[in-house]
């Protein structure tokens, strides 16, 4: 089989099955997102949605969490992994937005990277969510399920493993190919023991036949 076959037959397995697949993370706009984003590193969205609405109901916009100080933000943010780091973060960000982008969330990876907190997986979750641009924002998940499979080959890095995904998958699912693979990865194909008995792309996947159907 070859690559492009593979991407064809996952692409088209996922459009059946998973054809409105998007962020588990709740929000309402894209000040809220970026901040769940934020606090969402090393962190699940489960426990990131749990701490998000005290949040979001004190410091509702930019302009509101700008003002706030550590001591105030902290322990809204204590529940959530490092959160002296996310805490600052968040402050810092929102400063930024309103010094440097009139309190709106800027829309390009470019300037989003500028902000405290915001690298480039973030920047792409930002764009990919609130705008559909074709980025594609690699995390573990996405990281061990191209590999798994076989989308990606000898990518070592994140970075590697972007470029290879955005050069196969076609441009307008990009933004959704890259919720496909952080769900299969976080409910079928999991790092420690993969679900392979119920997952519907055995016949593509890699993984399965050298590791599993031998």
């Amino acid at each position: 089989m070859t690559r492009k076959e593979r991407y064809s037959f996952v692409i088209g397995y996922f459009q059946q099955h998973s054809p409105d697949a998007e962020t588990e993370l709740l929000y309402d706009n894209p000040f809220q997102l970026l901040v769940s984003v934020i606090l969402s590193a090393q962190c699940t969205d489960k426990r990131v949605n749990m701490t998000t609405p005290a949040i979001f109901e004190r410091y509702p916009d930019a302009p509101a969490l700008a003002k706030a100080s550590f001591d105030e933000l902290f322990p809204l943010v204590r529940s959530i992994s490092y959160p002296n780091n996310k805490t600052r973060h968040l402050i810092g960000m929102a400063n930024m937005l309103m010094e440097t982008f009139a309190g709106q969330v800027p829309m390009t990876v470019e300037q989003l990277i500028q902000l405290p907190g915001v690298g480039r997986k973030t920047a792409n979750v930002i764009t990919s969510v609130i705008d559909n641009q074709p980025n594609m924002a690699v995390d573990t998940h996405v990281f061990r399920v191209s590999a798994r499979i076989g989308l990606t080959e000898g990518a070592k890095t994140v970075l590697a493993t972007e470029k290879q995904l955005i050069k196969y998958i076609p441009r307008q699912l990009v933004h959704k190919a890259h919720h496909w693979l952080i769900l299969h990865g976080r409910y079928t194909c999991v790092a420690r023991t993969p679900k392979c008995e119920r997952c519907g792309l055995r016949s593509v996947c890699k993984y399965y036949k050298k590791a599993i159907a031998k």
